[in-house]
């Protein structure tokens, strides 16, 4: 956040840990072949901001917040635990009731309203709201695996969470924080536990000889490095469900009239953006561009997991072809290729893909997602405006500024319909496609 003469400072003013209210003794499970090619990711961040209605009693949802959390923790207590490495150099997550749990930060900005901070352009004035800024997820050897930032605004509460990605996904990330809402609305049970038994999925003890960095802020000095992402500008893109339906119709105008399978809202959508962004890059015929999914395996695998499966169950899904290709045929192309490459991601596909990995164990780096990439995280199914903790559903849902790199898009359902489309781009190649008005159904 701009702090302009101390104006709009964020100040950290209580800093206290909140562990599940009950006694559970010693847990702990292995980190499988899905969760570790994450340990040099950063923490995964978001925020979510609220209104005060009827007045502000910040420390009255403070204290709902962190008695709902007790309670939630009984279930997800792998949240309250830390990392550790067996004699082996086999990760696993572990709670014990001695561990701190989850830390809670309390903080003030009292000179900054919710509509302040409710701009279209990015995340990049949101990093002071969300704790745990280019925080390694190995870090969690030392760290919590979760610390929520609980922000005082002039007219309502800004709840910034970063959580280590090495031990959970998005679909992992949005149940935890609906079951929290059911407690705090009341419920006395969450509707739906989380399925713990991540080696049901993969029982392969993968051995990593990584130590955490001797410098917390960036990495130095560790065997767990991330690539240092150039300047970026981020921005938000709505798009409406009128736009979608229209991006959706001219996308599958191209079908073949073959019987072929239509394209879905997010191929569509996705093919738009991988089109458009390639455009705006300015690249030669002859480069290539990559679109990368990080796709859900929980009904992919053999035998298939519970939505309700607790970590990472993702996979990046790659697609490849030339810059001159996608451009010059309809926006059909880059959607086929986006289809074909999600269903041909099987069961056996899964297995191979692990298979490979184990043979030869490789952390994830920005630069491996693909050379003039567009990848896509998160996911418009996520409810995340039915987070309500009791004092409303919240005004905006968006990523912080960790894992950004060039071609990152993350997508969120639109809190009047529609899509938010978050991309991080150069600020060159943003100022075009602010500019492009096909990216923008925008009529000559």
């Amino acid at each position: 956040m701009a702090a302009e003469a101390g104006k709009n400072e964020v100040k950290i003013t209580n800093k206290t840990h909140v562990k599940p209210n009950k006694k559970l003794g010693r847990r702990e499970c292995q980190l499988v072949t899905f969760d570790l090619p994450y340990i040099a990711f950063y923490y995964n961040q978001k925020l979510l901001l609220y209104k005060g209605h009827n007045g502000i009693d910040f420390d009255g949802m403070v204290g709902k917040l962190k008695e709902g959390l007790g309670v939630v923790l009984e279930e997800f207590n792998q949240l309250a635990g830390k990392l550790e490495k067996d004699e082996d150099g086999v990760f696993k997550v572990v709670y014990d009731d001695d561990m701190d749990g989850v830390e809670v930060i309390e903080a003030s900005a009292v000179d900054v309203s919710v509509d302040d901070l409710t701009v279209e352009e990015g995340t990049s004035d949101l990093k002071d709201l969300i704790p745990y800024n280019k925080i390694l997820n190995l870090e969690g050897l030392q760290r919590p695996l979760l610390a929520v930032q609980l922000t005082k605004l002039k007219d309502g509460l800004a709840m910034g969470l970063a959580f280590n990605h090495a031990i959970l996904d998005g679909t992992s990330t949005w149940h935890f924080m609906s079951s929290w809402a059911q407690i705090c609305n009341g419920s006395p049970t969450i509707a739906e536990p989380p399925f713990l038994e991540r080696t049901k999925v993969r029982n392969t003890r993968v051995k990593l000889n990584l130590s955490p960095p001797t410098n917390p802020i960036d990495g130095s000095n560790s065997e767990a490095k991330v690539a240092v992402a150039p300047p970026l500008r981020e921005r938000v893109f709505k798009f409406s469900d009128a736009a979608i339906t229209k991006i959706k119709s001219n996308v599958n105008a191209s079908l073949p009239s073959d019987g072929s399978k239509p394209f879905s809202t997010f191929q569509s959508l996705s093919a738009h953006i991988w089109r458009h962004v390639t455009q705006t890059r300015e690249l030669k015929p002859e480069d290539y561009t990559v679109f990368t999914v990080f796709a859900d395996c929980r009904k992919r695998v053999d035998p298939p997991m519970p939505e309700s499966y607790f970590g990472n169950l993702i996979q990046a899904v790659f697609t490849v072809t030339a810059a001159g290709m996608l451009l010059a045929n309809p926006s059909g192309f880059g959607a086929s290729m986006i289809q074909k490459a999600i269903e041909a991601h099987n069961a056996k596909a899964i297995d191979e893909r692990n298979k490979e990995w184990e043979k030869a164990p490789k952390i994830f780096e920005y630069k491996d997602a693909g050379v003039n990439c567009v990848a896509v995280g998160s996911s418009p199914r996520f409810k995340v405006y039915g987070v309500d903790f009791g004092f409303g559903e919240p005004e905006i849902v968006r990523s912080g500024s960790n894992n950004r790199f060039d071609g990152m898009v993350y997508l969120y359902q639109g809190k009047k319909g529609g899509i938010d489309v978050e991309i991080s781009l150069p600020p060159d190649v943003m100022e075009r496609l602010e500019k492009d008005r096909e990216f923008l159904l925008m009529e000559d």
